[in-house]
């Protein structure tokens, strides 16, 4: 417990984090901020910033986010959208989409959810309404042209012992 305490002001010391929600704390609402931002506690709302987002190991955090940079240890449920890059490192558990032209999801971290990435101008696009339908009406198409009510086909492979 107390080393949790002492390694959380340690980043605010070397100048990594320049505001810290520490494991006690619980907000829940708009963040904006500049600079470095580290939360170890409960998170329920919106944030934006240009600046960097550390979700510290044991963190919850509920929400839309907009940001530059994303550095997760914590859980995160919501959407994440960063101009530079998402990373996460374990424990990470991230539920939910995000779209980031850089990516980094370390061995051990868990992700479910989808991903777009791609770069114009550092803005990362979303899916639009239209491409959403394009997807929706090709599942349709996927459906009706192999029904469900047909039993799957068996197909059998020779093995090395039959040959």
């Amino acid at each position: 417990m107390f080393g949790e305490k002492e390694r959380s002001l340690k980043l605010i010391e070397e100048g990594e984090a320049q505001t810290l929600l520490d494991s006690d704390a619980q907000f829940e609402g708009k963040l904006t901020f500049e600079g470095k931002v580290q939360i170890n506690g409960k998170f329920r709302g919106e944030i934006f910033s240009s600046g960097t987002l550390i979700i510290g190991e044991g963190a919850e955090v509920d929400a839309k986010i907009e940001i530059d940079t994303a550095i997760i240890q914590g859980k995160v449920s919501g959407f994440i959208r960063a101009k530079s890059r998402i990373e996460m490192h374990p424990p990470a558990v991230v539920k939910g989409d995000i779209a980031s032209p850089g990516l980094v999801i370390s061995e051990g971290a868990i992700f479910e959810g989808s991903c777009s990435m791609g770069r114009d101008q550092g803005q990362v696009y979303p899916f639009t309404q239209r491409q959403e339908a394009e997807v929706a009406a090709d599942e349709e198409v996927l459906e009706s042209d192999f029904g469900h009510d047909e039993e799957p086909r068996q197909e059998s492979f020779a093995t090395e012992a039959e040959f």
